[in-house]
Parts: structure tokens; sequence; C-alpha cells
């Protein structure tokens, strides 16, 4: 039996990516897909998105539009790819410039409710064959803003247990009998949280406002919705899975989380190597691999090149590729940016975000120019160039769902400084003497998130950067791990066969 998936998520690299979230929905569907599922994707339909697809075509009109004069159905495909994409065409929700969730004065949108509870609404007519060519017997949804999905899909089929006329999605429009859901948190801190009385633009039961449901410290929380009406919860790492059902890392949901522990599976994210390998990667100065090191010496030059910096071969130079906030540890790395530069390094950072971290970093690019350079905002093509001329990539988060940089890191010969948490500990192995000595090691791992902690670990790159033999043998462990995205697929594929 081929299991047809509707994954339901607002961004796909490449037509819109704010973070990880649109790696992951690009390169997981077209993974599964080779595994023998018949995959789609779901998106809003944002300026880009529509811009972006090829041979888009009316599928269907929506029964509800949630504001806009209207909404309906499109299916195009993905350039470059045969990933089928249906999108939703409601340009008066979605037809927006710049970022999709925040308005010019980089505040979030005051529909952003009615938005997305059509993104989830949308997901819940497909599977009940508003396309009549194809319908989905599992929805998966990614993240808070598909949080609603798996809510509309218990609400109908409540109303097709009961056969309820009145219900928000009559049998008229309730999914097939066997439509599943899985819900993916990509990242618990964001939560798609919305005042109360917005509860009743959502068109769902009465008492699914509830603590059993959709209420969350008496407002609404999307995030809730997903991870208390899904049949099963993953996350993308197995550390990640694990330190949610804690009060530290919980946000205020690990006791349901705790009490779902039997449906919750940490999943690691993989990488699409089409698009992150050195070895054909167009996005850098020179192709190289394990094999042929030579090439990352002039992706480091080019870098120092572009960048202004000094152009010293025996400095490492650390990169950071990251938004600019505490979650990411950043204040912590400003703070031990004189130990760096005091011991002959460079840093080079890509990011934007709070604006005291962007003003710390900025300031000490004016003070050390030739060791210092920031850029503010986002660059695709930076961000590639930065990897591959890196020799350690900074990634100190306090917490860190999966993180992806690291395995970027990793696949170009860019040793990970990282905190030991969430998927950041399951993916880099500490450069310790013992595991140095088993062949095992494959970066820099600090254990308590604390300003010495981390200058040791900095410190401890200084230290094997200089013992030019232990630095290629684990650079050449790194580039040699696997973390394409089939192992993960297959895990996605046996969660889904358990479903159906």
């Amino acid at each position: 039996m081929t299991i047809r998936v509707l994954h339901v998520a607002s961004e796909l690299y490449p037509l819109l990516k704010t973070g990880g979230l649109a790696d992951v929905t690009a390169a997981l569907p077209v993974a599964l897909i080779e595994q023998g599922a018949d995959a789609r994707v779901l998106l809003p339909g944002f300026a880009s998105v529509a811009a972006g697809l090829a041979d888009l075509r009316p599928v269907a009109r929506l029964s509800r539009s949630f504001g806009a004069p209207e909404a309906s159905l499109e299916l195009g495909r993905l350039p470059g790819s045969e990933l089928p994409v249906y999108m939703i065409r409601a340009d008066a929700l979605y037809d927006r410039p710049g970022n999709p969730y925040l308005d010019a004065e980089q505040v979030p949108y005051g529909d952003n409710a009615q938005r997305f509870a059509l993104l989830g609404w949308a997901a819940a007519e497909l599977a009940q064959h508003a396309d009549p060519d194809w319908a989905p017997r599992i929805v998966h949804a990614h993240d808070w803003h598909a949080g609603l999905a798996p809510a509309y899909l218990r609400a109908a089929a409540r109303a097709r247990g009961h056969g309820d006329p009145h219900s928000p999605l009559s049998s008229s429009s309730s999914p097939r009998a066997g439509v599943r859901s899985v819900f993916t948190i990509h990242n618990l801190a964001y939560q798609g949280i919305f005042p109360a009385q917005q509860f009743d633009l959502l068109g769902l039961p009465a008492d699914f406002f509830d603590m059993h449901g959709v209420e969350f410290y008496g407002q609404l929380s999307f995030l809730k919705a997903g991870l208390y009406f899904a049949d099963k919860i993953t996350t993308v790492s197995p550390t990640y899975a694990r330190e949610i059902q804690t009060v530290a890392q919980g946000c205020g949901l690990e006791a349901l989380l705790k009490g779902r522990a039997h449906d919750l599976l940490g999943i690691l994210n993989g990488v699409d190597y089409a698009i992150w390998n050195p070895a054909h990667d167009d996005a850098i100065a020179t192709h190289y691999s394990s094999a042929h090191m030579s090439g990352k010496q002039r992706c480091k030059t080019a870098l120092q090149t572009h960048l202004k910096l000094a152009q010293r071969h025996d400095a490492p130079l650390f990169g950071v590729v990251s938004r600019l906030t505490e979650q990411k540890g950043l204040d912590l790395l400003l703070g031990a940016l004189p130990e760096i530069v005091a011991r002959g390094g460079q840093l080079v950072v890509l990011g934007t975000g709070d604006a005291s971290l962007e003003q710390g970093f900025t300031r000490a690019a004016r003070q050390h120019p030739d060791a210092v350079a920031v850029e503010l905002g986002f660059d695709e093509t930076l961000a590639h160039a930065i990897v591959a001329g890196a020799d350690v990539m900074v990634v100190p988060s306090r917490f860190e769902p999966c993180g992806l940089t690291q395995l970027y890191a990793l696949a170009y010969g860019a040793l990970p400084l990282v905190h030991r948490v969430g998927g950041l500990a399951d993916t880099v192995v500490d450069t310790s003497l013992e595991n140095l000595a088993d062949g095992l090691a494959t970066g820099f791992v600090f254990e308590r998130f604390e300003p010495d902690a981390l200058a040791a670990a900095i410190r401890r790159a200084f230290a094997l950067y200089a013992r030019s033999h232990d630095w290629r043998e684990t650079r050449a462990r790194g580039m040699e791990q696997d973390f394409g995205w089939a192992a993960s697929a297959q895990r996605y594929m046996a969660l889904y066969r358990e479903l159906a």
C-alpha cells in the first residue's frame, strides 16, 4: 500500500525561508517519495510561493475563507523537482510584502490567527477529497502555523461519529475514516498564542477551548492544538524529545508532553547533500572534498578577502550563521569574543536579530577590523561561503531542537563548537583525549551554559588547531559522517505505517 502523506507548513525552500523549517519541508517529502510514499506539501499562498511554483492550476474552492473575500486551492510543483505542492490562494490574507508573519514595524499581523487557521482548515478539506484526484491518509503538520490541522481533523471525525450536521466540518466535508495526523515540533518556544476572544473565528466546537484542548493559560495556542489533537507527535532530535518533557525546556507544556510520552518520538533532521556538499557547491569559491582538501584553504582566503579580514592562514577562523538571539547563545559568544581575538583567531558573523547583539558584534568589528567581520541580514550564498571558509562553526545555543548548522559544518570540514543540548548533543562528539584516541571526535562540546565553559571549548579549539595532524584527522572524520535524510525518512515511514 502506497502511503499518501500531506505535509502542512508555512515555508518551503527555496520559495520561502526564514529558518530551518523550510529546509526540512523541502527535503523530507522528497526523501519519503524515494522510499515509496506519495508525498505532497500544502502552503499558504504568500507572494514568493505564488510567484515561485510551476504549473499552478485551480483545484477547488474552500468552504471557509476566514475573512478573505474567497479562498481556493491550487496545485503546482516545486521548480526543478517533481514535488507536488498545494497552495492556498487567498490574496487578502497572504499577498503581503516582506516577512510572512510580521508587518513593516516587525509586529505580528493582527489577523495571523485567521491566516493560519485557514492553513489547518485547508489541510482538513484535502483530507476529505477537496482535490477529487488525491487525498492523504496521513496529515503531517509542522510547527504552530499548522497546529490547527489535527484539531479540525478531530472535530470532523467527531461530527462524523455523531452525525452532527451543525459541526464546522460536517459530514459533507469530513475526512474519510482512517485519516491520521502527525504533528512535528521544530521549536517549542514558538507557540502561536492568540487572545481567547479570537477562538470564535476558528470554527472549532466550543468545547475545544478547554485545558484539554486549545486553551493555554487563558489564551489560545495553535501549538498546543497540534500537541493535544494529533495522533502522534514528533520532534527533530531524540535529546530534545526528552528535554521538552522537563520544566526547564517544556515552555509550560511539559505536563501535556509527559502525558503523551508514549506518542512522542524524536527523529533527527537530515541534511540535503544535493545542496550542502562542498564537492558540488557552486556558492563557494572552490570545490573540495575530504580526499582533496586544498580547496578548503582557498575558500578561507576568499572569505577573508570578501569580508576584508587579514589573510592569515595560521589564524583559526570561527564562523556564525544564525539568528542573533539569546536562544542561540550568542550573548555568551559575544562575551567570549575577546578570547578569540587575543589568541589570534578571527570571527565571521552572519545574521540578524536582537538589537543589542547586532550592536555588540558590530562594535567588535569596528574595534578589530582585521579579526572580526559582521554581516547583518541573511544571505544564502554568503552562508555557504562562511561554512566553507570557516575552521570552526560556533553553535552555542541555550536550547536547540535539532540544529542544521552543525550538520552543514561537519560536511564542509568546519569543526562544530556546540553546547551539549538537543540535537547538538546527538550529532557532535567532543574532542576529549579519549574520544580522539578512540577515533570518535568530530568537534568541541561544552556542558554548562556558562562563560567559562564556552571559553574552555574555545581554548580546546585553538589547542587542536595547533596540532595539525589531529586537526586534519578530526576534520576528515566529521566530513565522513552521514546525516542524510534516508535514515530519518525510514523512521517517518515506519511511523506512518503504524498509524495507517
